[in-house]
């Protein structure tokens, strides 16, 4: 009895259980199992067009927070833009929030703000700016961390930082260490670029010879004496002032503004000038830009085309001349086979410049009064045909005021490049020969 009451308990097991479909196996083909996948999944996966909207989402985000930080920035600093404003922007963030939320966004924006509030060479505004960072928090507790960068973004963000105080040349102090180590560790990439810039910029600091003062005067007189003195290069060369800005009024009762006329020669110049051909004009060239930092000022220059080579005269070198860089060294050097004997060296000779000065007004009456200045002192210019060589400047050239006073009259002996129209041809002509001379020697 218990046997067949085990044999029909297991027969209607059978007939409860479903059927599965039975997989057949051929050497020619094959039937494969299709699998089913839940509806709940299939709806939970995006499509590519909502994975689109939300990465836009997202940098919409991201934009508006920048917007809102930016908006802070103007909130706050309605009067004036000062450090101290910036400072109370700073304030406002950290007692915001005490989590520091956003704080990537707000430090990025800030980088960008410092150049608008005048601080953007103010080591201690960088280091508040670092003091926005949670402390403790982005420091790897192992060397996987470590390995993998942890946390990309803030590290990222430091190093930024310190690269915008690189830009400005800024040196950190201790206090800038103190702070990456607190909040990023020892071994983070912000703490090593700290440790290049503390490397390279002692090295750096004082490698300029002709070092330019981070504050510029003001001033346009003292500017273009800095400057011109910075191109000269010489010691001996005497800065003149030939007319200080100002307003004059007229006859008629205009009221005009009479530029700045501040010229340079050294006393080799004024030699060359007293040696010039006086049948051989000379010119006046400019504006050529000179940039100092972020200010851009013209100068002008007065030079001669080069002397012919059968007008040129070889005289003899003093070697107490200068002491610093010789001008002939004679070494009684033993050749080896493979030395030459011959160099090829191509002398480009550019022409004498005779003095250079800059002014606020580079049209013609202004430069020929910086040209009765220098007749002063050089008398050979009053024989010597002067043609003007000007281009547009920035903001293109201003016309000569026309007034009645006799420094704003032209020079007798300056004449315009229009009534030479036959002398550059003629110079042209002379420098040919001497290319081709020079290829068959």
């Amino acid at each position: 009895m218990k046997c067949t009451r085990c044999l029909l308990l297991g027969l209607s097991v059978r007939a409860a259980a479903p059927r599965q479909p039975s997989l057949l196996y051929n050497t020619q083909h094959q039937v494969l199992r299709h699998l089913h996948s839940s509806p709940v999944w299939a709806k939970g996966q995006p499509t590519p067009a909502e994975v689109i909207n939300n990465n836009n989402n997202d940098d919409e985000k991201k934009n508006k927070s920048l917007v809102t930080h930016h908006d802070l920035f103007e909130q706050v600093a309605k009067e004036a833009k000062t450090k101290a404003t910036f400072n109370k922007v700073i304030e406002v963030f950290i007692k915001g929030d005490i989590r520091r939320r956003g704080h990537i966004e707000f430090i990025y924006a800030a980088l960008k703000k410092m150049p608008e509030f005048g601080v953007e060479r103010d080591l201690t505004i960088y280091n508040k700016l670092l003091d926005v960072f949670p402390k403790e928090v982005f420091v790897p507790r192992n060397f996987i961390q470590r390995m993998f960068n942890h946390y990309p973004r803030q590290q990222e963000c430091g190093v930024q930082l310190l690269e915008q105080m690189e830009n400005y040349g800024i040196t950190p102090n201790i206090e800038t260490k103190v702070l990456l180590v607190q909040i990023f560790g020892e071994k983070g990439h912000p703490m090593r670029k700290y440790q290049r810039i503390m490397y390279w910029f002692p090295k750096f600091k004082h490698i300029n010879p002709f070092p330019i003062p981070q504050q510029l005067p003001e001033d346009p007189v003292d500017l273009a004496r800095l400057s011109l003195t910075r191109i000269a290069n010489d010691l001996d060369a005497k800065v003149s002032i030939y007319q200080m800005p100002c307003t004059d009024i007229t006859e008629s009762g205009e009221q005009i503004t009479l530029p700045h006329i501040v010229g340079i020669q050294s006393p080799s110049q004024m030699e060359l000038l007293a040696k010039h051909n006086p049948s051989r004009p000379v010119f006046v060239e400019g504006p050529f830009p000179l940039w100092l930092r972020k200010t851009c000022v013209h100068y002008y220059i007065l030079r001669a085309d080069p002397t012919p080579p059968d007008e040129q005269v070889e005289e003899p070198y003093d070697p107490e001349r200068c002491l610093y860089y010789p001008l002939q060294l004679d070494l009684d050097l033993d050749r080896d086979l493979g030395d030459i004997e011959s160099f090829d060296v191509e002398d480009l000779d550019e022409g004498p410049v005779f003095a250079m000065c800059m002014t606020s007004q580079g049209d013609q009456a202004t430069l020929n009064q910086w040209i009765s200045g220098l007749q002063q002192t050089n008398l050979i210019l009053g024989e010597v045909p002067t043609l003007f060589r000007l281009d547009a400047g920035p903001g293109g050239l201003q016309a000569p005021a026309n007034t009645e006073s006799d420094h704003h009259q032209a020079h007798p002996e300056t004449q315009r490049e229009d009534s030479y129209p036959r002398e550059e041809p003629e110079v042209l002509m002379e420098e040919e020969p001497r290319k081709s001379q020079r290829m068959k020697q």
